[in-house]
């Protein structure tokens, strides 16, 4: 394309462009330099202590408000559900109509709308985040248009109750993580730095931590959990800010309650009555110890199916296709047949299926014993879910209480499991929370029903308190789900109860114990079965990896330049790899290693020099070497060929690495990637 001529006619309107540009009238100019000064000297002033503080609580307040406004929404909606469901009458027909359609027509909605907008938007979005934080780039998963779509999808997901059986815990560590990185932008826009990679990944490690705290009203343990689910290795400098962001996230969710008169203070999101002094017998360490077994061995169950099943529903032919092209079938025949299952006056009656998610907490985590009220307990539920009897729902007479939580048990083991396959956002913490805790309360009624008249003690005799075994199993199952100690701070700050914190976390740590040696967590599980690139854990029975050395995997063949190359070696380097950064040796003949130099800045090298076959004129070429034309950017971390295969995958995790080459008395000799890694732990995992 020719460039205007500067007398010509279109030099001509470029001068005049500039000339109206340049003299254009702006009217005040003094006020305009005053207000500009005044604003400088403002933002001087306040971000004297810093910025980060005033972004962290902007995050806080920011997820704190989408989340409150969220749970008014569901809310309202389910309320509307009930009521037409209650309003049908004895029609069975239209009753079991309005039950199944209202969740399959939301649950359809949300995952056709969140699908259109972005594929990335579907499940919980914690297993892509871990892997963005070991430094692996999904650009897409952090993408803005992704919040927007993964805001209504999961709004439309929770309303569709418990039939569904899932929450909103892991999407919301996902849409913090979205609007971190958001902010991030913002941030370097308002204070003109540049773009430092250092600071985003601060930034994402609070979001983690705002995510759980925005759900639970828990900032001590948000952090704590973010810490163990996200991070290989922490920082000691992101704590501080992960617990600022998180508090006033929390503090912001439970006072927006306060402004809405649904509470009178700020007090726990699931407020137990529990006032007793004598919480748990001495004796009664061997029952949560007995408890945290039963968690562990079905965690592991658990999880072991849940995975099987994503593979098994991708590689079917039926499923597969379904998933591939028509994700919203998928769904609505999936919920259809989870609805149908839940259906009051059928098997949902066994299963308190009116019960919405957070009232399923609230009856298991009621303080009286069941067994001792149903004696005076009506023969039927009543037709209307009463909030102050939710525990009469787990009545029904045909079946006694440990019916109903053994079914509840067997169902929904099957069914949520189910539920994680759907293709539409939603969150997997809250079920499997609501799960242990069912699980403790069936052991708590169970023991409270071997010792109706309570445990002997010096100063007399203490009943078993059935809730007691709830906290703890809802700790426990979902921490060892999730290979997490910090379930047992967050049953404590949900329900604002610590009587129960010692044999809560015992419980915890004999799950754990059980679950980590067999199954890995819920979401490396979900890395594995969509292959993301993420680092598989050395696992410590492994010595072996302490014997195999980088020499063994490392890559022989690299692409490497000479410090003096020209324009022919930087074309061939280019064409045979496509790599990020190429290693710099000193000369052809001497492989010693100088440094790095990146693609972008070899692509630069080549535009300004003239192809040998390019027709005369058309670029003048210029002399010069890669050495002179590019920055060679110094190693500063380089491996051995007799470095282990622990201490380089500690490497890898610890500093986020991509690739680390590898020389011998400072001579290049290969490199070592994400890839040649993973491949040499799942050999030492599986040896032929």
């Amino acid at each position: 394309m020719e460039s205007p001529i500067p007398g010509g006619p279109r030099g001509e309107q470029e001068e005049q462009k500039v000339l109206v540009s340049e003299k254009s009238w702006r009217p005040c100019p003094r006020a305009r330099r005053r207000l500009q000064g005044c604003l400088e000297g403002v933002k001087r002033l306040l971000f004297r202590v810093g910025e980060d503080w005033y972004f962290l609580f902007i995050l806080g307040s920011l997820m704190a408000t989408i989340s409150f406004v969220m749970d008014i929404l569901v809310f309202r909606l389910y309320e509307a559900h009930r009521w037409l469901y209650q309003e049908l009458g004895d029609i069975l027909v239209l009753k079991y109509l309005s039950w199944t359609m209202y969740p399959v027509a939301l649950t359809t909605f949300s995952t056709g709308f969140s699908q259109s907008i972005t594929p990335h938007s579907g499940g919980s979005g914690i297993p892509e985040l871990k892997t963005i934080l070991t430094g692996v780039v999904l650009e897409d998963y952090l993408a803005i248009q992704n919040f927007g779509a993964k805001v209504v999808g999961l709004t439309c997901t929770l309303m569709a109750g418990s039939t569904v059986f899932l929450g909103k815990v892991g999407p919301f560590v996902h849409l913090s993580a979205m609007a971190a990185a958001y902010l991030g932008k913002m941030r370097t826009v308002v204070t003109k730095d540049y773009e430092n990679k250092f600071k985003q990944n601060e930034m994402l490690v609070a979001a983690q931590a705002v995510g759980v705290a925005t759900v639970f009203g828990a900032p001590i343990s948000g952090v704590l959990f973010s810490i163990e689910v996200m991070s290989s290795h922490f920082a000691v400098r992101d704590y501080w800010r992960g617990f600022f962001a998180a508090t006033c996230g929390a503090f912001m969710f439970r006072l927006l309650a306060v402004f809405n008169s649904e509470q009178e203070t700020i007090a726990a999101i699931f407020k137990s009555n529990i006032t007793i002094d004598f919480p748990f017998h001495l004796t009664e360490t061997f029952f949560f110890v007995i408890l945290g077994v039963i968690c562990g061995v079905l965690g592991c169950a658990y999880l072991f199916c849940q995975r099987w099943l994503l593979a098994a529903v991708k590689h079917n032919r039926l499923t597969g296709k379904l998933l591939a092209t028509d994700k919203p079938i998928y769904t609505a025949l999936v919920v259809l047949l989870l609805a149908s299952i839940t259906f009051p006056p059928g098997l949902g009656q066994l299963m308190a299926s009116r019960l919405s998610m957070k009232e399923y907490l609230i009856s298991l985590f009621d303080n009286r014993t069941w067994g001792a009220l149903v004696p005076n307990a009506s023969a039927f539920p009543p037709p209307r879910v009463e909030p102050g009897a939710l525990w009469q729902e787990w009545c029904h007479p045909s079946a006694t209480i440990f019916g109903t939580l053994a079914f509840f048990l067997l169902m929904k083991f099957w069914m949520l499991i189910l539920a994680t396959t759907l293709p539409l956002p939603a969150g997997y913490f809250m079920p499997i929370f609501i799960y242990g805790a069912a699980i403790g309360r069936l052991v708590g009624e169970t023991v409270a029903l071997l010792f109706p008249h309570g445990l002997h003690s010096e100063e007399g005799l203490y009943p078993i308190i059935p809730v007691g075994y709830a906290l703890a199993g809802a700790a426990a199952f979902s921490g060892s789900v999730t290979h997490t100690i910090s379930t047992a701070l967050l049953v404590c700050e949900a329900t604002g109860h610590l009587g129960h914190l010692l044999p809560v976390v015992l419980a915890v740590l004999v799950a754990n114990a059980i679950t980590q040696k067999h199954q890995p967590s819920f979401y490396d599980g979900t890395i594995i079965v969509k292959k993301l690139p993420y680092l598989p854990r050395i696992r410590s029975r492994h010595m072996a990896s302490y014997r195999v050395v980088v020499e063994e995997f490392m890559e022989r063949r690299v692409v490497a330049l000479a410090k003096g190359g020209g324009f022919q070696e930087v074309l061939v380097a280019l064409d045979a790899s496509t790599d990020a950064e190429y290693p710099v040796v000193e000369s052809a003949g001497s492989p010693m290693l100088v440094g790095t130099v990146s693609r972008a800045q070899l692509v630069t090298f080549l535009q300004s020099h003239k192809h040998p076959q390019a027709p005369p004129g058309e670029k003048l070429a210029t002399a010069g070497t890669l050495g002179d034309s590019c920055t060679i950017e110094p190693i500063m971390l380089q491996l051995s060929p007799w470095t282990s295969l622990h201490q380089a995958h500690h490497l890898f995790e610890m500093l986020k690495l991509q690739r680390i080459f590898v020389t011998r008395s400072g001579e290049l000799v290969g490199a070592v990637s994400r890839v040649e890694l993973r491949r040499a732990i799942e050999e030492l995992a599986n040896p032929k």
